[in-house]
């Protein structure tokens, strides 16, 4: 997770306010005397990049650091890049390899609390965390291949994700050395962010002060802080002003520097409108800002790594290396999912610009909402809690559209106030926040509410939340019985004609805090609702496939060569292109052996009925995206299919189709498959980058095609790619294989068993990888005997038996569904505990797992987000909660029916 905060002008006093040579000798004498240990390591994960190690004393702390520099002699602009809250330096490396590559020094660290560094964090304090950074940039001053604008005072910009992007913030605010920053995913106040509109995030600052290590590893008076917040329920004074003290938005008069700003819109942590805060105030000290929304966030999505490294990397270009034709990007732009292809029927990510930043309430549009005055209850101790974003476990939720839950929002009658508009006359999008204004009143003390808008199709069924997003509002008695604007959540989001929007106002929310006592609220409408609508947005087209047009070419320069060789003995099928968007199509394909070698079968005389088939008239097809599982007992022929799919085997009857292209040893068409069949082999010596490239070069490929960041990425190898193979466990090397398999990203990964040797955690490390790569829009076939794995990661399903087809089709649709959900805990769960869970209504049966931190759960009556509310009351650790489906069970019976 990522977190963050930052603030306090005390010690920005004691920065020097000249330029001169003292500061330099100062930060040589830091480094000479505060130098704990240093180590430089030769980086072999890129042989242009050197790396040194070093513990840096700040203090008396000691910070974990390193430093990167590419190649050539002259002195070059440095970047610090920060960590996220509960990571480490080691979680920013592969950006600064990047950033040294292109001609950088980066200098990375664990700030105080975090990784190896020492000291209790300190939430971005301005004499602690964001001292340490000034410290950094006097460090670089004293480095001779650094770029000085002045002594003591390197060229330096900074950037990081959430934790590590607010001190880039607080960094350009306290010290004028700062020239350029990049900020991810972060916050501009944070006590806005955990308190806004003083009700307390409960759940996200929970799981905030876990990943930091507890509350013992923070500043005594955050502990404090944490601690009486947590148990009043409310914020208080004190605890706003010290985290607002430690926020960017403390410095905002000072943050003069380019600003690239990004943004995640699926994140109820830091919400858009931190990022719209920050941008308004640094654009009005007068420097250049840029906004960019990701599609991602601290709620998970696509954080879009690749596209933002980029980004930043031209951001830096232009503003410290001083390239004035260097690409920065339009000064807004938000990644849009919508539209289809047309050649493979796949949802669309596009990106939408403008040459201004049109803030959050642009273009406005009214929408003229229905509904009396309603009476809402708010029930004591805030139970049950209505459901919208629920951190954590996310990704898990969203499987339960499986089960025919609507989306993963969840709202108790007689807990809401609701208001429907008119269906919709034409299609518009939602591009901001919208407003509304009501009356509300309590029977006794504050009223807090939840309020959210929704996306609800004519059939009323599955109504959609964007992001997840609920804004909630503290109303005072001074407040009520007279109309109030409400600011709702930021969202991007598409409405189709047809579709109604739903304004809810609930007294509940799982993430927050409600009021301890009971209380009665009515509430009423005062006017329309506002809609944004950002009308200077472009949406950028979709670009052609390449193979649109490269695939006529290629066949046009196949069937030349094939002229002009005679080194054929049959022609291939023509290409089909009706196939060409297609990954693979298998029909009739059939492959027989010769049983065991006696003399007369050594001779030639072998019988028919002793002739032995691996696979039989097999036939099936897999799509574009799919995770297809290879499933049937030892010998059911799945490996030879897999081989003659890579064309290492002919088959005697059927044909294979990749794209439309048949398969022939050496089919060109085979360049667009990766392949994981029967083990790899590294050499030992090598680290495992260097292994990757050399296995690149001898494809005789372009180096630029190789696309090795990207693969790796999806791998997750981190730091162990700088080390020898022989260093790598097996789930290492297993990693580094699908990495090999998977470079220059080809339309179709194979992999045959592999999670072969592979302990559990490393075994669920490989399903993410798959699912990761299939994301993409890629499609992965995967063989394994390992049921459970292919039920977790698999869309699709070939069962074989005695090289026969079984059946083939979706997961659910071979398994069935059910009424049993999985739920998984970080903590072992404890019978009473189970039993508490089982007598809950509407629950069948709770029976716990082998391992001790699962439930196997049967509903009877109870929803699936009902149960969620019910485990998160009962204080269940929950990592997760999905379908249970009884893949063994299916796959034994279509084995036990099978035909020989």
């Amino acid at each position: 997770m990522e977190t963050p905060v930052a603030r306090t002008s005390r010690w920005r006093r004691l920065l020097p306010r000249t330029r001169g040579r003292w500061a330099a000798a100062a930060a040589a004498l830091l480094v000479l005397a505060g130098a704990g240990t240093w180590t430089a390591v030769a980086d072999d994960s890129a042989p242009a990049v050197h790396r040194e190690d070093r513990m840096l004393r700040v203090d008396g702390v000691s910070l974990d650091t390193s430093y990167f520099t590419g190649g050539g002699t002259g002195r070059r602009p440095a970047v610090l890049i920060g960590h996220g809250f509960g990571g480490s330096k080691a979680e920013t490396r592969a950006q600064a390899e990047q950033l040294a590559a292109d001609g950088y020094a980066v200098l990375t660290w664990s700030a105080r609390g975090f990784g190896k560094s020492g000291g209790t964090i300190g939430l971005n304090a301005p004499d602690r965390e964001v001292k340490d950074v000034s410290r950094l940039i006097d460090w670089l001053a004293a480095r001779p291949e650094v770029r000085l604008d002045a002594d003591g005072d390197p060229r330096v910009g900074i950037t990081g994700a959430s934790y590590g992007g607010a001190v880039s913030l607080l960094a350009a605010g306290y010290d004028h050395r700062v020239d350029a920053i990049a900020p991810q995913i972060t916050y501009w106040n944070l006590a806005d962010a955990l308190f806004p509109d003083g009700v307390f995030k409960k759940l996200w600052t929970g799981i905030f002060v876990n990943s930091g290590g507890g509350c013992g590893n923070f500043e005594k008076q955050l502990c404090d802080l944490y601690e009486r917040v947590a148990v009043s329920g409310k914020p208080d004074t004190a605890a706003r002003t010290l985290l607002t003290e430690r926020s960017p938005s403390a410095v905002a008069d000072r943050i003069k520097v380019p600003a690239l700003i990004v943004q995640g819109q699926t994140d109820s942590l830091f919400p858009l409108g931190q990022a719209d805060a920050m941008a308004k105030a640094i654009k009005a000290n007068g420097a250049p800002v840029s906004v960019d929304w990701i599609a991602g966030g601290h709620d998970g999505g696509d954080m879009e790594t690749g596209r933002v490294h980029e980004r930043i990397g031209n951001w830096f270009d232009r503003y410290l290396k001083g390239e004035e034709g260097a690409d920065t990007g339009p000064a807004f732009r938000v990644t849009r999912t919508g539209g289809i292809d047309s050649t493979d029927g796949a949802a669309l990510t596009r990106g939408a610009s403008s040459d201004t930043y049109p803030g959050l309430h642009s273009g406005g549009e009214t929408v003229e909402l229905r509904g009396r005055t309603q009476k809402v209850t708010s029930p004591p101790g805030g139970d049950p809690p209505a459901i919208s974003a629920v951190p954590g476990i996310g990704g898990s939720l969203a499987q339960l559209s499986t089960l025919g839950v609507g989306g993963l929002s969840l709202d108790f009658p007689g807990q809401y106030a609701r208001f429907d508009s008119a269906p919709l006359t034409t299609s518009r999008r939602i591009t901001g926040s919208p407003t509304v204004r009501v009356t509300v009143k309590a029977d006794h003390g504050d009223a807090v509410l939840f309020g959210k808008v929704y996306d609800v199709p004519p059939d009323g069924k599955k109504q959609v939340l964007p992001a997840q997003l609920a804004a909630p509002y503290r109303i005072t008695p001074a407040e009520q019985g007279k109309p109030l604007e409400l600011t709702l959540p930021a969202v991007d989001h598409a409405l189709d004609k047809g579709h109604r929007l739903r304004l809810v106002l609930s007294a509940t929310d799982l993430g927050y805090a409600s009021p301890a006592e009971s209380a009665t609220y009515t509430v009423s409408l005062d006017g329309p609702l506002t809609v944004p609508t950002a009308p200077g947005l472009e949406t950028a087209s979709a670009a052609l496939p390449w193979w649109t047009w490269g695939l006529p070419a290629a066949a046009v320069l196949i069937a030349a060569a094939l002229l002009l060789t005679a080194r054929r003995r049959t022609a291939p099928p023509a290409p089909d292109p009706a196939l060409f968007d297609v990954p693979l199509r298998i029909t009739g394909l059939s492959k027989k052996y010769a049983r065991s070698a006696n003399l007369p079968q050594a001779l030639g005389f072998v019988r028919a009925e002793e002739t032995r088939f691996a696979v039989r008239d097999l036939s099936f097809r897999v799509e574009k995206g799919q995770v297809l599982g290879l499933l049937g007992p030892n010998g059911a022929g799945k490996t030879t299919t897999l081989r003659m799919l890579m064309g290492l085997i002919t088959p005697d009857d059927g044909e294979i189709r990749v794209f439309g292209r048949a398969i022939r040893p050496g089919a060109p068409v085979l360049s667009r498959v990766g392949c994981f069949v029967e083990g790899a082999g590294f050499l030992p010596h090598l680290s495992g980058r260097a292994n990757l490239e050399l296995y690149w070069k001898a494809t005789g490929r372009p180096d630029a095609d190789a696309r090795i960041d990207e693969a790796l990425e999806i791998a997750g190898l981190g730091d162990a790619l700088a080390r020898a193979v022989r260093t790598y466990s097996q789930g290492m090397r297993q990693r580094l294989a699908i990495a090999q398999a998977m470079l220059g990203m080809p339309d179709l990964l194979i992999l045959d068993e592999p999670t072969n040797g592979l302990d559990p955690p490393q075994i669920r490390e490989m399903r993410d990888v798959m699912i990761r790569y299939a994301a993409g829009g890629r499609t992965v076939i995967v063989s394994s005997h390992l049921l459970s794995e292919v039920e977790q990661s698999c869309t699709h399903l070939v069962v074989m038996d005695r090289g026969r087809l079984v059946q083939a089709g979706p997961v659910a649709e071979i398994t069935g569904s059910g009424d049993m959900l999985l739920v998984t805990a970080a903590d072992p769960l404890t019978e009473p505990l189970v039993e508490k869970i089982a007598a809950l209504p509407g629950i069948g049966s709770a029976v716990r797992t082998d391992d001790g931190h699962g439930l196997l759960v049967r509903l009877d009556g109870a929803t699936s987000p009902q149960l969620i509310a019910e485990l998160v009351r009962l204080d269940v650790p929950l990592t997760g909660v999905g379908p249970h489906r009884r893949l063994e069970d299916a796959f034994l019976t279509l084995i036990s029916g099978g035909s020989a």
